[in-house]
């Protein structure tokens, strides 16, 4: 039995109408008259975007701002309001087009109280990136850097990507830790830096991007394409952006 609308023709059908008949096509293909049916064969295939699963990590002290840096970046927002600490491991997704290719970022949020340290180096191992920030207002999470370095070393992946970040870097009036002390110790361990706001959305994006950059380049691995230097990246967007006084 022949659908009523069978004359239709398949080179007009929508992008989105094309998905449903290809859904329904082991129904559809004894309905439709033969002419039909060669043209929709004819039609060429569209190949999906490629896509790259990668886990990030952020870690650090307590209060440095991690699940603000995260919404900030997932949803656009700030949590204003009381502090409430991180229990254990909390997660959020989001993709991003990187040159054509879907960066599908699973995004870890760690605790940072040292009670919850034996769940987090549960997953250091799975993690492809890691952000480690510290508060430009509190020193001691400034110098609990080494800390957190070596236990990336102890537990991560050899080619981890770690990038450091100096949150907070609105809160003029409250910093402690210059913005040359950060960069001085990252040059130290051979990471790249910036410093970062969620509250003013301030290289948020930016070192999001950079780190799916990194990892998209690492796993396409064109040779037809210069090779990612993510130090040289991160220090010209924040250079162009105007965001690196202190």
């Amino acid at each position: 039995m022949l659908w009523p609308f069978w004359s239709l023709q398949c080179n007009i059908l929508a992008p989105d109408m094309i998905g449903a008949v290809v859904m329904w096509w082991p129904w559809l293909k004894d309905s439709f008259p033969h002419q039909a049916v060669r043209k929709f064969n004819s039609l060429p295939a569209l190949p999906p975007l490629p896509s790259l699963p990668s886990s990030v990590m952020l870690v650090g002290d307590s209060g440095v701002g991690k699940t603000c840096l995260l919404v900030r970046f997932k949803d656009g927002a700030f949590l204003a309001g009381s502090f409430i600490s991180t229990v254990g491991i909390d997660f959020r997704n989001k993709v991003l087009n990187i040159d054509g290719v879907k960066v599908k970022l699973q995004i870890w949020d760690t605790a940072g109280q040292e009670r919850f340290r034996s769940v987090t180096h549960a997953y250091y191992r799975d993690a492809h990136a890691l952000l480690l920030l510290y508060d430009v207002t509190n020193k001691s999470s400034f110098e609990n850097i080494q800390a957190w370095l070596t236990e990336i070393h102890e537990y991560a992946q050899k080619d981890v990507v770690v990038m450091l970040l100096g949150n907070k870097a609105d809160a003029t009036q409250q910093r402690v830790v210059k913005r040359e002390d950060g960069e001085k110790l990252a040059k130290e361990f051979g990471v790249p830096f910036m410093e970062s706001s969620a509250r003013s959305g301030l290289n948020v994006e930016l070192a999001f991007v950079a780190i799916a950059r990194e990892l998209k380049h690492r796993s396409m691995k064109n040779p037809d394409e210069p090779k990612f230097q993510l130090h040289e990246y991160v220090s010209r967007e924040t250079k162009s952006a105007g965001c690196c006084k202190s």
